[in-house]
Protein backbone atom coordinates (compact mmCIF):
# COMPACT_ATOMS: atom_id res chain seq x y z
CA UNK A 1 0.00 0.00 0.00
CA UNK A 2 1.14 3.51 -1.05
CA UNK A 3 0.38 5.53 2.09
CA UNK A 4 3.28 7.92 2.60
CA UNK A 5 3.25 11.28 1.04
CA UNK A 6 7.10 11.89 -0.55
CA UNK A 7 7.63 15.53 -0.95
CA UNK A 8 10.95 17.10 -3.18
CA UNK A 9 13.45 19.52 -1.16
CA UNK A 10 11.66 22.69 -2.41
CA UNK A 11 8.09 20.95 -0.55
CA UNK A 12 6.54 19.93 -3.64
CA UNK A 13 4.86 16.74 -3.64
CA UNK A 14 6.26 13.93 -6.10
CA UNK A 15 4.69 10.79 -5.47
CA UNK A 16 3.68 8.56 -3.02
CA UNK A 17 5.91 5.27 -1.42
CA UNK A 18 5.16 1.92 0.84
CA UNK A 19 5.58 3.08 4.37
CA UNK A 20 8.44 0.52 4.51
CA UNK A 21 10.30 2.72 1.83
CA UNK A 22 9.35 5.97 3.42
CA UNK A 23 11.13 4.40 6.93
CA UNK A 24 14.31 3.29 4.85
CA UNK A 25 14.79 6.54 3.39
CA UNK A 26 14.86 8.34 6.42
CA UNK A 27 16.99 6.18 8.21
CA UNK A 28 19.31 6.67 5.25
CA UNK A 29 19.32 10.11 5.69
CA UNK A 30 17.55 10.55 2.01
CA UNK A 31 14.42 12.16 4.08
CA UNK A 32 13.19 13.80 6.69
CA UNK A 33 9.67 12.62 8.02
CA UNK A 34 7.48 16.30 7.76
CA UNK A 35 4.30 15.00 9.23
CA UNK A 36 4.29 11.90 11.26
CA UNK A 37 1.59 9.62 12.40
CA UNK A 38 -0.04 10.49 16.05
CA UNK A 39 1.33 7.92 18.95
CA UNK A 40 2.15 5.41 16.32
CA UNK A 41 6.12 4.04 15.62
CA UNK A 42 8.25 1.80 14.31
CA UNK A 43 10.49 -0.38 16.25
CA UNK A 44 13.94 -1.94 15.77
CA UNK A 45 16.96 -3.36 17.43
CA UNK A 46 18.32 -0.16 18.87
CA UNK A 47 16.25 2.40 16.44
CA UNK A 48 12.41 3.90 16.88
CA UNK A 49 11.26 6.24 13.77
CA UNK A 50 7.85 7.83 14.13
CA UNK A 51 5.40 6.17 11.55
CA UNK A 52 5.66 8.96 8.49
CA UNK A 53 2.99 10.54 6.45
CA UNK A 54 4.95 12.89 4.58
CA UNK A 55 8.39 12.84 4.30
CA UNK A 56 10.40 15.27 2.23
CA UNK A 57 13.81 14.68 0.47
CA UNK A 58 16.65 16.07 1.93
CA UNK A 59 18.28 16.78 -2.11
CA UNK A 60 16.41 18.60 -4.71
CA UNK A 61 15.38 15.93 -7.46
CA UNK A 62 14.67 17.61 -10.69
CA UNK A 63 11.29 15.91 -12.55
CA UNK A 64 10.55 16.29 -15.96
CA UNK A 65 7.49 19.24 -16.42
CA UNK A 66 4.00 16.97 -16.96
CA UNK A 67 1.07 18.08 -18.57
CA UNK A 68 -0.86 14.85 -17.91
CA UNK A 69 -0.55 11.87 -15.85
CA UNK A 70 0.60 9.16 -17.54
CA UNK A 71 -2.62 6.62 -18.47
CA UNK A 72 -2.76 3.37 -16.14
CA UNK A 73 -5.26 0.28 -15.80
CA UNK A 74 -4.61 1.01 -11.52
CA UNK A 75 -4.99 5.11 -12.04
CA UNK A 76 -8.64 4.52 -14.36
CA UNK A 77 -9.90 2.51 -11.26
CA UNK A 78 -8.00 5.00 -8.65
CA UNK A 79 -9.47 7.62 -11.11
CA UNK A 80 -13.05 6.33 -11.01
CA UNK A 81 -12.69 5.45 -6.90
CA UNK A 82 -12.94 1.50 -7.66
CA UNK A 83 -16.52 2.38 -8.60
CA UNK A 84 -18.25 0.47 -11.89
CA UNK A 85 -19.12 3.50 -14.54
CA UNK A 86 -22.07 2.21 -15.47
CA UNK A 87 -23.79 0.26 -11.79
CA UNK A 88 -21.83 2.09 -9.22
CA UNK A 89 -20.76 -0.84 -7.64
CA UNK A 90 -17.10 -2.21 -6.61
CA UNK A 91 -15.16 -2.14 -10.09
CA UNK A 92 -12.35 -4.49 -10.53
CA UNK A 93 -11.88 -3.95 -14.35
CA UNK A 94 -11.11 -1.46 -17.22
CA UNK A 95 -13.78 -1.18 -19.98
CA UNK A 96 -12.80 0.51 -23.27
CA UNK A 97 -15.93 2.70 -24.12
CA UNK A 98 -14.75 2.63 -27.84
CA UNK A 99 -13.32 -0.98 -27.76
CA UNK A 100 -9.98 -1.76 -28.94
CA UNK A 101 -10.94 -4.18 -31.45
CA UNK A 102 -12.63 -0.74 -33.11
CA UNK A 103 -9.84 1.64 -32.71
CA UNK A 104 -10.24 2.63 -29.35
CA UNK A 105 -7.28 3.08 -27.14
CA UNK A 106 -5.71 3.34 -24.13
CA UNK A 107 -6.69 6.48 -22.85
CA UNK A 108 -8.12 8.41 -20.24
CA UNK A 109 -11.08 9.69 -21.48
CA UNK A 110 -11.59 6.11 -23.58
CA UNK A 111 -11.87 4.04 -20.48
CA UNK A 112 -13.41 3.96 -17.26
CA UNK A 113 -13.59 1.24 -14.47
CA UNK A 114 -16.37 -1.55 -14.55
CA UNK A 115 -17.64 -4.25 -12.73
CA UNK A 116 -16.75 -7.57 -14.47
CA UNK A 117 -20.61 -8.52 -14.61
CA UNK A 118 -21.04 -5.36 -16.83
CA UNK A 119 -17.55 -5.00 -18.52
CA UNK A 120 -18.93 -8.61 -19.76
CA UNK A 121 -22.37 -7.48 -21.05
CA UNK A 122 -21.45 -4.89 -22.75
CA UNK A 123 -18.72 -6.87 -24.64
CA UNK A 124 -17.51 -5.94 -27.82
CA UNK A 125 -19.81 -2.60 -28.09
CA UNK A 126 -20.11 0.97 -27.29
CA UNK A 127 -22.29 1.81 -24.90
CA UNK A 128 -24.88 3.43 -26.75
CA UNK A 129 -24.87 0.07 -28.69
CA UNK A 130 -25.28 -1.92 -25.32
CA UNK A 131 -28.00 0.37 -24.34
CA UNK A 132 -25.90 1.14 -20.92
CA UNK A 133 -25.79 4.70 -19.62
CA UNK A 134 -22.42 5.98 -17.73
CA UNK A 135 -23.09 7.38 -14.73
CA UNK A 136 -20.24 9.37 -14.78
CA UNK A 137 -18.20 10.65 -17.54
CA UNK A 138 -14.43 9.59 -17.64
CA UNK A 139 -11.99 13.02 -17.08
CA UNK A 140 -8.46 13.58 -17.34
CA UNK A 141 -7.08 13.75 -14.06
CA UNK A 142 -4.25 16.64 -13.32
CA UNK A 143 -0.77 15.08 -12.24
CA UNK A 144 -1.19 16.37 -8.90
CA UNK A 145 -4.95 14.72 -8.53
CA UNK A 146 -3.24 11.62 -9.55
CA UNK A 147 -1.03 11.74 -6.76
CA UNK A 148 -3.36 12.68 -4.27
CA UNK A 149 -6.28 9.73 -5.77
CA UNK A 150 -3.15 7.51 -5.11
CA UNK A 151 -3.11 8.05 -1.35
CA UNK A 152 -6.71 7.20 -1.01
CA UNK A 153 -7.20 10.22 1.15
CA UNK A 154 -10.37 10.45 2.70
CA UNK A 155 -12.07 14.12 3.81
CA UNK A 156 -10.61 13.73 7.03
CA UNK A 157 -7.27 12.99 6.18
CA UNK A 158 -7.46 15.55 3.05
CA UNK A 159 -7.72 18.38 6.09
CA UNK A 160 -4.77 16.90 8.04
CA UNK A 161 -2.48 16.70 4.80
CA UNK A 162 -3.76 20.17 3.31
CA UNK A 163 -0.77 21.77 3.87
CA UNK A 164 1.58 19.54 2.01
CA UNK A 165 -0.98 19.39 -1.27
CA UNK A 166 -1.57 20.80 -4.36
CA UNK A 167 -4.99 23.08 -4.02
CA UNK A 168 -6.86 20.81 -7.06
CA UNK A 169 -9.44 18.85 -5.42
CA UNK A 170 -8.99 15.14 -5.07
CA UNK A 171 -11.21 13.12 -7.84
CA UNK A 172 -12.52 16.00 -9.54
CA UNK A 173 -12.07 16.89 -13.37
CA UNK A 174 -9.27 20.04 -13.80
CA UNK A 175 -11.59 22.88 -14.45
CA UNK A 176 -12.35 24.49 -17.55
CA UNK A 177 -10.68 27.32 -19.05
CA UNK A 178 -13.88 30.19 -20.44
Amino acid sequence: MRSTLVLNASYEPLTTVSLQRAVVLVLQDKAVVEQAHPLRTMRGTGVSVPVPRVIRLQRYVRVPFRQQAPWSRRGVLVRDQHLCAYCGRRATTVDHLQPRSRGGGDSWLNTVAACAEDNQRKADRTPEQAGMKLLRKPFVPTPQATLMMALGLRVSDLRELADWLPAQGVGTPAPSAA
